[in-house]
């Protein structure tokens, strides 16, 4: 039977046929008259018979055609049959989507660059400074978009004058299409998809005077790592020490709320957590560096102090600033002498990027119930962290 399904159209088209009128059949079984289901059932046997049967194409034939006037003469016609049949398409679609998306696989996009060397948020470069650079263009440039996530912004001022930023924010235009506009000397411009915090990566600010022929800006943006977060794991086993985890904010205080992080679990309940002088974690008396699983890049990456950032705490120096705001440190990390004890079904995180991350050392450790999931796989941008695993 299963062989003959594949190779005859007129046992899929019986087999179809009568699949859809059961199913018509059980949904309006209720408002039907007996006579009205007997009919239909037996038509629906005599054809399930015939295609069992191995029944030559005639024969089934004749019992598609004795189903269909059957199914005409007494089922109840759906207004609109193709619509309903569509949206009935769609709905599972939808279904079966969010279903992965909340027990399996989430997709996530990374906002920042606290994760890095291991995950990247959105980078850029001001290519001013670089006047002999070409941007691509052609296959080239749309290679580099699709493939690596690389956008090219460029304006040249048309007139002499002062820059006046007309939209603060991306303004969406059309469905996924947003835009930007500006003016320098009168003359308007628009960026076209411009991504979050444009006018702060090109380092423009209202009132910047340009001369006619200069680059107003001339930025390449990377696009953050795009991955799946495993939501399936950790319903069989707690998070480890070592794994990067994704948890909720609600309710967790100093974070913005409902809203997602992304950072390595340090330690867990009943841990006891410190910064030596020489910039590494010492977890239960335990130095770890380099050479510790999972701990590779904790303070390794991006280790020169840089302005309004936070660094932990440096030779007996606790550095304040993150992003140009003050934080409060935990006391625990202000000398090399104070360790903080991780309470117990708590968990404490931090950033890879350790020196230039907002984590756990400023607001804490937090319940373990507010981790959803642990990194799995990079599916976006094309890159060196592109696949699985990114521990």
């Amino acid at each position: 039977m299963t062989w003959r399904w594949f190779f005859s159209s007129a046992i899929r088209q019986a087999t179809e046929l009568r699949k859809h009128v059961l199913k018509m059949l059980s949904a309006q079984r209720d408002i039907l008259q007996p006579q009205a289901i007997d009919a239909i059932q037996t038509a629906a046997d005599k054809l399930r018979v015939a295609i069992q049967s191995g029944a030559e194409k005639p024969a089934l034939q004749a019992g598609v055609k004795q189903l269909e006037d059957t199914a005409n003469k007494w089922l109840i016609p759906y207004p609109n049959a193709a619509w309903r049949e569509n949206v009935e398409v769609f709905l599972v679609a939808v279904t079966i989507a969010l279903a992965i998306r909340t027990f399996f696989l989430q997709p996530m996009k990374i906002p920042t660059g606290s994760m890095q060397p291991t995950l990247y948020g959105i980078t850029f470069e001001d290519l001013r400074a670089k006047p002999d650079f070409k941007i691509p263009t052609g296959l080239s440039r749309w290679y580099e978009s699709w493939f690596l996530g690389t956008s090219y912004y460029h304006e040249v001022a048309r007139e002499d004058g002062r820059l006046s930023i007309t939209d603060r924010s991306p303004r969406m235009v059309a469905p996924l299409v947003t835009q930007q506009r500006f003016t320098v000397g009168g003359a308007p411009y628009t960026v076209w998809f411009p991504g979050d915090n444009f006018w702060g990566m090109a380092g423009l600010t209202d009132g910047k005077s340009f001369h006619k022929g200069e680059d107003i800006f001339k930025l390449k943006i990377v696009a953050g790592d795009h991955l799946f977060v495993n939501r399936l794991t950790y319903n069989f086993r707690h998070p480890q020490r070592g794994e990067i985890v994704i948890f909720e904010t609600k309710g967790i205080d100093g974070l913005a709320q409902d809203t997602f992080y992304i950072k390595r679990l340090v330690a867990v309940g009943g841990d006891t957590v410190k910064i030596g002088d020489d910039q590494h974690l010492v977890l239960n008396g335990q130095r770890l560096d380099a050479a510790t699983p999972h701990f590779e890049s904790v303070y390794t990456f991006d280790s020169t102090p840089k302005a309004y950032h936070y660094f932990g705490h440096v030779n007996n120096q606790t550095f304040m600033k993150y992003a140009g705001r003050s934080l409060g440190v935990l006391p625990e990390f202000e000398d090399s002498k104070g360790q903080y004890r991780v309470r117990p079904g708590h968990f404490m995180v931090m950033g890879d990027n350790t020196m230039n991350s907002y984590d756990s050392r400023c607001w804490g450790d937090f319940p373990r119930e507010k981790v959803i999931g642990k990194s799995s796989f990079v599916y976006w941008p094309i890159s060196s962290r592109f696949g699985w695993g990114q521990d």
